[in-house]
């Protein structure tokens, strides 16, 4: 798959999660930052948006600590774009 497609796609996960406040986070993100990504970010998305809503929702309000391999340069960079404060 090209990585325009695979812009498209990530978009469309990203927007389409099933919990609203995930797509709110993700989405946002991915609107603003996925038309500039390499593929290797796009990858990062990807891996990202394979993570189960209840999980990331943790990670992002502060109800559970993320774990070492899922606190990425990424993860950070979406907190950032959210205001979200992270330890």
């Amino acid at each position: 798959m090209d990585i325009d497609n695979r812009r498209r796609r990530a978009k469309f996960r990203a927007w389409h999660r099933g919990m609203k406040e995930m797509d709110l986070l993700l989405g946002k993100y991915a609107d603003a930052h996925v038309a500039a990504m390499s593929a290797e970010e796009l990858d990062a998305f990807e891996v990202l948006l394979e993570i189960l809503d209840r999980d990331l929702f943790k990670w992002f309000t502060g109800e559970g600590p993320v774990p070492a391999d899922q606190d990425t340069p990424l993860f950070r960079a979406i907190c950032r774009f959210h205001e979200i404060d992270l330890p």
